[in-house]
């Protein structure tokens, strides 16, 4: 009779049936997912009725997470646009501080060359034509003078510097009657107020 021999002398390696054990290697994913098999299908009607409850609850919860995430990025990006529009709005103010200094001292030359009796007319001319332009370009840019002189002295945009006393002949108590410093609008912003003298009972705080 033939006897077969393993390499070194053994008995013949068992080979695993269809039916027998798992093969080495085999994905722990897989015993897990039919462990999890096993587990429902040994849960009564109501046991699979609170599972999928429990599903249920952890997609409303991750999708209320996803939605106050979503909120809170829109809420950035609101914020993030409305402080570059606010650091914009802090330079245009500044620069606009400077030019109307330049118009402050223009407008001085003016008047001095005007208390002189006129002299130069070409220089006063040119000042005339600078003056205007300046104006203009500011015009553009969305500021204006904020008139004065004859009006009613209103806090929010005169700045009373001095006062004098009313009398029957003049202006009426809380008239503005001269400008020391013009003052400007930005648009419905006051730019700057106007400094101005008031007709009696007006204090340099800014009362009337």
């Amino acid at each position: 009779m033939t006897t077969e021999h393993t390499k070194g002398g053994g008995y013949p390696e068992a080979e695993s049936t269809p039916g027998g054990p798992a093969r080495e290697g085999t994905a722990p994913a897989a015993e897990a997912g039919a462990g999890q098999q096993d587990d429902l299908a040994g849960l009564s009607a109501e046991g699979l009725r609170g599972k999928v409850r429990e599903a249920r609850e952890t997609a409303q919860r991750n999708w209320q997470h996803f939605l106050h995430s979503a909120a809170d990025l829109e809420n950035f990006k609101k914020q993030a646009a409305r402080d570059r529009q606010d650091a914009v709005e802090r330079t245009r103010r500044q620069m606009l501080g400077l030019v109307l200094s330049v118009l402050d001292n223009l407008e001085r030359a003016l008047a001095f060359a005007d208390a002189q009796g006129g002299s130069g007319k070409a220089l006063i001319d040119g000042l005339r034509m600078t003056h205007r332009q300046i104006l203009g370009q500011l015009e553009a840019m969305g500021v204006r003078p904020i008139e004065a002189v004859g009006k009613t002295f209103d806090p929010r945009l005169h700045e009373a510097v001095g006062v004098v006393p009313a009398d029957d002949s003049g202006p009426a108590r809380g008239t503005v009657i001269a400008e020391v410093l013009r003052g400007y609008r930005l648009n419905d912003d006051v730019l700057r107020p106007a400094k101005v003298t008031v007709a009696g009972g007006g204090q340099e705080n800014g009362e009337t």
